[in-house]
C-alpha cells in the first residue's frame, strides 16, 4: 500500500511538473520589407535623417505576451533621406566610413531583448545593442499590437565608439558639433 501511494504521488509530480512546462513559446518572425527604422542624428546647426534596413528579426511570446527576442539591422543599408545628389552621397559615405559607423567591418548591429515587464498595454524592454563591436544595455518601451510594435528611443553613439564630432570627446569644434545622441524610430511588422 504504501509503495502504491508514493508511486501515485511521483506520477503526480511529473505529470504536474510536464503541465507547467507545456507553455507555449512562440516565436513571431519580423517582416523586414514592411518594418522601417529610421534615425535622426542632430548636430549644433541642424539634423539629418534617413534609414536603415532590418535584416532580420524575431520576437518570442508566450501565452500572447512578450518575452524576448532578437534583431539584427543592416548597417550597410545606412541611407540619407533629407539630402539629395552629392550632398547625400557624401554624407552616406562618411555615416558608413570608420569615422562613424565601420561598415565594410561591422555589416550589422544587433539587439537581443535580455528582461520584458508589462505595464499597461506597453512593454518595458532591455536588453543588449551591439554596434560597432561594442554592446552595451539600453532600456526602453515598446507599444505591441497584434501585428506590429513601435518604439522611439536615443542611442548615445559615443558608448559605440562613434565619436566624430562629439563635443564630449573634442574641443573647439564650434559649430561643427554633432550631438553624441541620435534617435531611431522603429516600426515592426510581424
Amino acid at each position: 500500500m504504501k509503495m502504491n501511494v508514493l508511486k501515485g504521488a511521483f506520477a503526480t509530480t511529473i505529470i504536474l511538473g510536464l503541465v507547467a512546462f507545456t507553455n507555449t513559446v512562440e516565436k513571431k518572425q519580423v517582416d523586414v520589407k514592411e518594418s522601417t527604422i529610421q534615425w535622426e542624428g542632430e548636430k549644433l546647426t541642424g539634423s539629418h535623417s534617413g534609414t536603415i534596413n532590418l535584416k532580420d528579426g524575431f520576437f518570442l511570446m508566450e501565452d500572447g505576451k512578450l518575452i524576448g527576442g532578437e534583431f539584427t539591422a543592416d548597417m550597410t543599408s545606412i541611407d540619407v533621406t533629407d539630402l539629395e545628389g552629392d550632398n547625400r552621397k557624401d554624407l552616406m559615405g562618411h555615416l558608413k566610413s570608420d569615422d562613424f559607423f565601420g561598415v565594410e567591418t561591422h555589416k550589422t548591429a544587433k539587439f537581443v531583448i535580455k528582461t520584458v515587464a508589462k505595464k499597461g498595454d506597453v512593454y518595458g524592454v532591455s536588453g543588449d545593442l551591439t554596434i560597432k563591436g561594442n554592446t552595451n544595455p539600453i532600456a526602453f518601451d515598446l507599444k505591441m499590437t497584434e501585428n506590429s510594435a513601435t518604439t522611439n528611443l536615443s542611442i548615445d553613439r559615443t558608448k559605440y565608439n562613434v565619436r566624430y564630432g562629439s563635443g564630449s570627446f573634442f574641443d573647439n569644434l564650434g559649430d561643427k558639433t554633432i550631438y553624441d545622441e541620435f534617435n531611431l524610430a522603429i516600426n515592426l511588422k510581424f
